[in-house]
C-alpha cells in the first residue's frame, strides 16, 4: 500500500476544489429554472463563478471544509491502523497546503490545533467487505449547513403543518420542514439526506450516509422514491430561494433511507447540505493502495463560465439600487441605505466570528471600529517564505450565531455594517435601527470570489484564537454584497420566512396514508 498516503491527498484535494459532476449538472439545471435579473439569479451566477474559479485556482469552493468525514469499505485482513495513519498524514498536509482550513478545535479549552487532527478528528469509518478492492469515500460539510441539521421524534407539532404523526405522512411533514426551517442559513438552494427510524444516533448517521448517494440515482424502495420526489417539488414552491433571497429554487436533491426501529421511538433525522456539496469517492487498487478509478465523476461536467452578475431585472431597477461604501461609513449614508440594495465595498473590513465577538464584549477592540464593517468570516490563509499573508478562500459564515452579540458590540464600538450570510434575528434588527446600522448578505459559499475581492491582508489581531478565528484586516475591492436589513427596521429573511411559512401552511393536508 505503498502509494495509499498519495491516493488520500488526491481525494482531499480533489474533494475540496473541484464539484462533482452530478452536483454541477444540478446547479445548471437550478439555473434555468431562475428567473433572469432577480438577486437569486444572481447568486446563482456568484456560485457558478466561485466554482469555475475553485477550478481554475486549485483552491477551496468554500473556506469551510468542515470536518472531514471517510467512509471505507475495505477488504478482509486489510490493515486499518495503518491506513488510518495515511489519512491523518494526508489531512494535514492538505491543511499545511492550504486545501483544508484548520477546523479541528478542543471543544473545552478552544485551542486550534492547526493541522485538522485531534481527539474524533477527521472522522474515520472502516466496514469490511469480500471484494477484493478498497471503497474510500469522503465528504466536507461545513458548520454552516451542519448547524441545520435537525431530527424530530414522532408524533409532534410542527409549525404550519399541524400534528405529524407516526406514519410516512407525518414523515413528509419532518421533511418538508425541516427544509422550511434552514431558509438560507445552510447556503441554499441545498441537499439534504434524510433518516427514517434507528434511534437518535443511528438516524443521524443514516441521513448522513444518504448524502453519499448519486444526485441522479433512483431509490429502489417506490414509496421513498415518490417521497424524495414529491419532497423536492413541494420545497421548491416555498419561495425561499437560493441564500434565501426567495426564488424558484430552495432544493436540489432529497434522498431518504429507512431502518427499523424500537416501538416507542420514531426519529425523523435530516442532513441539511449546501450547494457547495463536496463528497467524491475513488476505487484503490488494495495491493499497492493506487488509484484506479472515481466515483461521482460519470456522465457531462458543466465548465462553468465566467459571466457577468446582474443586479436587478428592468422591472426591479427602480427599487434596487448599487451603492459603494468605503469605511469609514457615515450613520446617514447608512440611514439611506434600503433592503435590496446592492453594494460594493472597498477599502477596508475586519474579519469576526464567534471568538472575536465574544472577546469583543469583554474587552476593547484592537483598533478603532467606528465607522467600520465585520465581515462574519474565517478564511483560509497561507504565509509565503517572506512572512507575508495571502488569502487562499474567504467566503460568509452564517451570521445567527453571533446574535447574541451583535448588536451590543454594533453600539459599543461604532460599527456601521455587518457582512454574513443567512441574516440575523429581532435583536441584532433593532440595533440597527437604534444604532444605524445595515447587514449585508455576502453568497455562502462563494470563497474563491470573494478571496479575489480580496487586494491585500494589511494586518492580523487575536492570532491567540487561531487563523480561522483572529481578526485579520482586509483590503478589499468591489466586494458585493445585498442589503437584506437596514436601520428602518426592514429584514428580507423575516419577509421570507413569513411568506414560507404561509406556503408551507398548503402541504398540511395528508397526501401519503
Amino acid at each position: 500500500m505503498n502509494n495509499f498516503f498519495e491516493s488520500m491527498y488526491e481525494l482531499i484535494v480533489e474533494t475540496s476544489t473541484n464539484l462533482p459532476k452530478d452536483v454541477r449538472r444540478a446547479i445548471a439545471e437550478a439555473k434555468l429554472k431562475e428567473s433572469a435579473g432577480t438577486r437569486s439569479a444572481m447568486s446563482l451566477a456568484t456560485i457558478t463563478n466561485n466554482i469555475k474559479m475553485a477550478d481554475d485556482h486549485v483552491s477551496p469552493i468554500c473556506q469551510d471544509t468542515g470536518l472531514p468525514t471517510f467512509k471505507l469499505k475495505v477488504p478482509v485482513g486489510a490493515n486499518q491502523i495503518e491506513m488510518k495513519k495515511d489519512i491523518q498524514k494526508a489531512i494535514a498536509k492538505a491543511t499545511k497546503d492550504g486545501k483544508l482550513r484548520p477546523n479541528s478545535v478542543d471543544s473545552l479549552t478552544g485551542d486550534n490545533s492547526g493541522d485538522n487532527l485531534g481527539e474524533g478528528t477527521p472522522v474515520i469509518k472502516f466496514e469490511q467487505w469480500e471484494k477484493d478492492y478498497i471503497d474510500a469515500r469522503l465528504i466536507l460539510k461545513g458548520g454552516g449547513c451542519e448547524n441545520k441539521n435537525i431530527q424530530y421524534s414522532l408524533p409532534c407539532e410542527l409549525e404550519g403543518l399541524g400534528r405529524a404523526g407516526r406514519d410516512l405522512d407525518g414523515v413528509r411533514k419532518c421533511i418538508l420542514h425541516s427544509v422550511y426551517q434552514a431558509q438560507g442559513q445552510g447556503c441554499s438552494a441545498g441537499f439534504i439526506g434524510v433518516g427514517i427510524g434507528g434511534d437518535r444516533t443511528s438516524g443521524y448517521e443514516l441521513a448522513k450516509e444518504q448524502l453519499f448517494r448519486h444526485v441522479d440515482d433512483v431509490n429502489e424502495n417506490e414509496d421513498l422514491r415518490q417521497l424524495e420526489d414529491y419532497i423536492v417539488e413541494k420545497a421548491n414552491e416555498l419561495g425561499i430561494g437560493t441564500m434565501g433571497f426567495g426564488g424558484e429554487t430552495t432544493l436540489l436533491g432529497c434522498k431518504i433511507g429507512v431502518i427499523n426501529r424500537i416501538p416507542a421511538s420514531f426519529f425523523v433525522s435530516v442532513a441539511y447540505n449546501c450547494w457547495a456539496y463536496r463528497r467524491l469517492g475513488v476505487k484503490i487498487n488494495a495491493e499497492n493502495g493506487a488509484i484506479t478509478d472515481w466515483f461521482y465523476q460519470d456522465g457531462e461536467k458543466i465548465e462553468f463560465t465566467a459571466e457577468e452578475q446582474t443586479a436587478a431585472s428592468h422591472e426591479e431597477e427602480t427599487s434596487t439600487r448599487e451603492v459603494v461604501l468605503e469605511a469609514p461609513i457615515t450613520e446617514e449614508k447608512i440611514r439611506d441605505l434600503k433592503v435590496g440594495d446592492v453594494v460594493k465595498i472597498n477599502g477596508m473590513m475586519y474579519t469576526g466570528r464567534d471568538a472575536i465577538h465574544k472577546y469583543l464584549s469583554d474587552n476593547d477592540t484592537p483598533i478603532d471600529l467606528n465607522g467600520q464593517i465585520i465581515y462574519h468570516c474565517g478564511p483560509v490563509m497561507l504565509k509565503d517564505e517572506d512572512g507575508k499573508w495571502h488569502v487562499k478562500a474567504a467566503g460568509p459564515t452564517t451570521s445567527i450565531r453571533e446574535e447574541p452579540y451583535q448588536g451590543d458590540i454594533m453600539k459599543r464600538f461604532g460599527i456601521r455594517a455587518v457582512i454574513g450570510k443567512g441574516g440575523m434575528g429581532p435583536k441584532t434588527l433593532q440595533a440597527l435601527k437604534e444604532h444605524g446600522g445595515v447587514y449585508l448578505n455576502a453568497i455562502g459559499g462563494a470563497a474563491q470570489y470573494y478571496a479575489d475581492c480580496i487586494k491585500s491582508v494589511e494586518g492580523v489581531d487575536l492570532m491567540q484564537f487561531g487563523i480561522p478565528e483572529a481578526m485579520w484586516h482586509l483590503k478589499v475591492e468591489g466586494f458585493t454584497a445585498v442589503v437584506t436589513m437596514d436601520s428602518h427596521g426592514n429584514s428580507l429573511h423575516a419577509d421570507v420566512d413569513k411568506s414560507s411559512l404561509e406556503k408551507l401552511a398548503q402541504f398540511k393536508d395528508p397526501v401519503f396514508k
